[in-house]
């Protein structure tokens, strides 16, 4: 059974500091196993769903 997370990125008005905190996001869950399988955004929030195998799934 996949695992899965959700996460809510809140925006600000500076695009380069989304960037950076979204870069540094994908990042760190890409590390931990997880990869991105669902984004939606508002204009106050962006929400990524990660996803990755679960325990004996390959």
């Amino acid at each position: 059974m996949k695992e899965y997370q959700a996460v809510m990125l809140r925006l600000s008005r500076h695009a380069r500091d989304d960037e950076d905190a979204l870069t540094d996001l994908l990042n760190e869950r890409s590390r931990g196993g997880w990869r991105p399988a669902m984004m939606s955004q508002d204009a106050h929030r962006l929400t990524l769903v990660f996803e990755r195998p679960g325990d004996g799934e390959s």
